[in-house]
């Protein structure tokens, strides 16, 4: 019984032996590969986008069969390019002239009506209200954020 005890054990007193020499023994790891594989890339703080709040609220009536049933108000940021924060606000009052003609012909289309907060819906309003703020800011847009919405009816 023996005899055939003795090589297993032999054969697996190798194997750790084996294995803990090749452990202690390993090459040191090459720092700048430790390094670059430690650090995880950090954006281009110069290509960050910026967020510019506009200032006030927007008001949209929704009107039913020639009556205000409702009023929507809603606050907007634009997501522009770094440094094109001042050119947001130095063009707020026609952005604002844009926006509100969106807007009415959203509440117009029934955009404002029953599930307005159905994403489907918002989708169709954020993609109208960037096209408009393309138009007065061009490529220095890249996103409009509904950043607050509600509907009061009467």
């Amino acid at each position: 019984m023996m005899g055939k005890f003795l090589p297993v054990l032999l054969g697996m007193i190798g194997l750790l032996i084996g294995g803990g020499a090749g452990y202690f023994l390993r090459p040191a790891p090459d720092p700048a590969a430790q390094a670059e594989t430690a650090k995880p890339e950090e954006p281009d703080p110069s290509l960050a986008p910026e967020y510019a709040k506009l200032s006030n609220q927007f008001i949209v009536p929704v009107v039913q069969k020639g009556k205000v049933t409702a009023m929507v108000i809603m606050s907007l940021s634009l997501e522009v390019t770094t440094g094109s924060t001042p050119n947001v606000y130095n063009a707020e009052p026609k952005l604002r002239d844009s926006f509100l003609q969106v807007m009415f012909d959203h509440a117009n289309a029934g955009g404002f009506s029953g599930s307005y907060t159905d994403g489907s819906n918002l989708v169709l309003l954020r993609s109208a209200l960037l096209e408009a703020a393309k138009t007065v800011l061009g490529e220095q847009v890249t996103d409009v954020l509904i950043t607050d919405i509600v509907r009061q009816d009467s």
